[in-house]
This record gives C-alpha cells, structure tokens and sequence, in this order.
C-alpha cells in the first residue's frame, strides 16, 4: 500500500487501466507475466507474513537472465508503465526484496493505519531511511510518543502489531536484549514523494521542490536511476 493523491505520474499515458491489466501480455512475455504474479502473490500479506516479495535472485531465475541490470530493470519499468494507476513494483536494493505494492487513495490509507501508527512509521522512516539508523528501540518510540497518551505502552504496541500485519516493519535481532524494530520494503516505500513533500512543507511552513524532498529523503539516487532505465 502507497499512499499517495489517486493521480499518478504516468496517468495521462494510463487512461484505462484496467484494459492495460488485460493486455499485460502485450508487453510482458510469457515468463516475464508469471515473475509478476509470483511477486504479486508473494506480496500478500495474508500468505507470506513476515517474509513479503522475492530476492532479485529468484525473480532473475524466472526470467531466465542472470545479474542482467538492463533486463531486470526493463521489466519492472514496464510493469510500472502498464499498471501504474493500481501497482507500483520496486526493488529495494538493501533489503533484496522485489514487491508489489498497491496504490491507495490518502483518504482509504486511514482506514488501514491510525494517525499514531502513521506518526511511528515516519518517525522509524526517519531514523532508517534519513538517518541510516539499522533499527529503531521500541523505547524510542515510548520517548518520542508516550508522553502524550494515556496508556502509551499498550496503544503503541496495538499500532506496531498493525504496521506488523501490513508488512511495513518486523522484529529486529539485536545484540541487545531491549525490543527493536526494522522497515521492511514495504515499509521504507509506503510514503509517496508528494506525501513526502507536503509532511515537510507542513513541519516548516513553507514550500519545497521535489529535488529538496528527494535529496532529504535519499531518494534522489533511485529517482535518477529509474529516469535513466526508462
């Protein structure tokens, strides 16, 4: 799930999605189709909790290339293109993990996550993905929001235990013995740029660029390269 404005970058060159959904095998071949319902079926998290997508490795075997980065990436660039108004598919190169995520409207995003577990995705998307923070202390997230409310501990644990279930984060192993937390894929792009855009526009009040967001946010290496791969 990404949230985002339902309008997406490509929807102009999109003005029927679902009769791009029917022709996907005009772009996609034979094996290249079955590789995206493999990832498409092993991104659920209701059939593989905890281990969502698949490695570049097992996706390469199905399209039968091996550490082709011109193959690899053509296919997920046409993916995208053809089914950009409903899925995104993204390869996060840290994690190993190629996922499907579905697009979603700001407005039904709230009916999945709460504010408070919004407010500790950001925060944990911060700490890893701004600051390079491997994990986040679940005590850190007590100091950044337990103030706050009543019964901190329990609504915090209730709203990990959500972003659990959706695939956004898991348990961390840590040499220490205190409870630690990771994105997972999902997680680390569940914030669209322009959801992006706006949260820091609103902290600072005042406008920014994409390219101040994108470099903020260390996403500027992987915008340049899907612009270069397109």
């Amino acid at each position: 799930m990404e949230t985002e404005n339902i309008k997406s970058d490509n929807e102009n060159a999109n003005k029927q999605p679902l009769a791009n959904m029917n022709a996907i095998q005009s772009y996609l071949t034979e094996n290249e189709e079955l590789a995206f319902m493999h990832i498409l079926y092993s991104s659920s998290a209701t059939i593989r909790a905890g281990n969502f997508g698949l490695s570049r490795n097992e996706v390469e075997k199905q399209l039968n290339i091996s550490e082709d980065d011109d193959q690899f990436y053509s296919f997920i660039n046409r993916v995208n293109q053809g089914l950009s108004r409903y899925y995104k598919l993204i390869y996060d190169k840290k994690r190993d993990q190629v996922v499907v995520m579905l697009r979603t409207t700001a407005r039904m995003a709230k009916r999945t996550l709460s504010k408070e577990a919004l407010a500790i995705l950001l925060l944990m998307f911060y700490q890893q993905e701004v600051l390079q923070h491997e994990f986040t202390l679940l005590s850190q997230i007590f100091d950044a929001f337990g103030h706050e409310q009543l019964r901190a501990s329990q609504k915090i644990k209730v709203n990990m235990n959500t972003l659990k279930k959706i695939g956004a984060v898991e348990e961390f192993q840590s040499d220490s013995n205190e409870e630690a937390y990771s994105l997972t894929a999902i997680g680390a792009h569940m914030f669209s740029d322009s959801f992006l855009r706006r949260t820091i526009e609103f902290s600072h009040s005042q406008q920014f660029n994409k390219e101040e967001v994108l470099k903020f946010f260390k996403r500027y290496h992987v915008q340049h390269w899907e612009s270069e791969t397109e």
